[in-house]
């Protein structure tokens, strides 16, 4: 009897110790501070998938404006970047936005014309002369009727970036005027105007994602691509490719687009920060896309793997006789107020 009442005591005086000092209330002691979970909570995740290398104009963009972002929002928007098309490719990338799987995009202009047909004004070939003439139309009417397509698609476009113009590449021979595609084999963007643009220089298309074009030309699944001579050098194009024209045919550009409910959703300041990153960010990467090209077209020069060939006036001439009827195809399609936007090559 005596050893049940010791061990009932000895129980009790250690429910008495535990409830004075090991069970205090939470008051009454500091917590350890932990900055890395401050402000979890409230900050704001964004997802942005696009579907070229991070050492792209595009791609070192992408990073540029996340690390703005972090800056000018005291670390209160987190940019997570998925390049490579690591989430998704051109074909999904549209339809994962407008259901919220992700947040952000900058598909090119012409996967943006399968969204809406205004943008094939963007892929009519000579339709701007330098990098000014697009920063101009872009930066007026042009850019504002574009950015209100796209509202129809529940879709905010933000920004336009830059990767230049186009240059012609292939296996089989030099390019130098409309004859020389004959009978050749080409990997296109998807937009009906690249289409109609390799039908008038007497060559077909095949429509491949960006991923997969080595691999395609590599294989003889194609015989050419045009590409920008960033894209051409970061995806090592030129190891598969013979020749290259130097032809500025078309231009190569992408809309920045958000999820428009998430954009509605977000509190006016942060879009504010948002909008001024993306501003900083458009112009650095106009600066440094030039620069890149350049360097990049110098070491192309220097490659025993590829022949470069700059279209002369003559030469050139003849492409845009070539090209003109386009125009008129698809006048009514893209619609006049858009139309009148740009120049028809002359």
């Amino acid at each position: 009897m005596k050893t049940a009442i010791g061990m009932i005591s000895f129980i009790a005086v250690g429910l008495l110790a535990a409830i004075l000092f090991g069970f205090r209330p939470e008051a009454t002691r500091t917590l350890p501070f932990d900055e890395e979970q401050t402000g979890l909570k409230e900050r704001i995740v964004i997802k942005f998938s696009h579907v070229v290398a991070e050492n792209t104009p595009k791609g070192l963009a992408a990073t540029h404006f996340a690390k703005l972002v972090k800056e000018k929002t005291n670390d209160a928007v987190e940019i997570q970047i998925f390049p490579n098309g690591m989430l998704y490719t051109e074909d999904t990338e549209v339809a994962a936005l407008k259901r919220g799987d992700i947040q952000m995009i900058s598909p090119s202009f012409s996967n943006l014309s399968a969204v809406d047909p205004a943008w094939l004004v963007m892929d009519l070939p000579f339709a701007f002369t330098d990098q000014q003439a697009v920063d101009k139309a872009l930066a007026g009417e042009l850019g504002t009727l574009l950015a209100a397509a796209m509202e129809k698609h529940h879709i905010k476009s933000v920004a336009f970036w830059s990767n230049g113009f186009k240059q012609m590449t292939n296996s089989i021979r030099p390019l130098r005027v409309p004859e020389d595609f004959a009978g050749l084999k080409f990997r296109m963007l998807p937009s009906d105007v690249v289409i109609s643009q390799f039908q008038a220089l007497g060559a077909t298309t095949a429509k491949i994602p960006f991923n997969q074009v080595f691999a395609s030309l590599k294989k003889g699944i194609v015989n050419g691509q045009e590409n920008t001579i960033s894209n051409i050098f970061t995806k090592q194009l030129f190891q598969t490719q013979h020749y290259m024209t130097i032809s500025n045919h078309g231009y190569l550009g992408y809309g920045v687009m958000f999820n428009e409910s998430f954009w509605d959703g977000l509190p006016p300041d942060i879009q504010a920060e948002l909008q001024s990153a993306l501003a900083d960010t458009t112009e650095w990467m106009k600066q440094n896309t030039a620069a890149m090209q350049e360097q990049q077209l110098r070491q192309l020069k220097q490659s025993k793997d590829i022949d470069i060939h700059m279209l002369t006036p003559q030469e050139r001439e003849q492409w845009v006789q070539a090209f003109l009827p386009i125009y008129d195809q698809y006048r009514d399609i893209i619609g006049e107020p858009l139309m009148k936007e740009i120049a028809r090559p002359k």
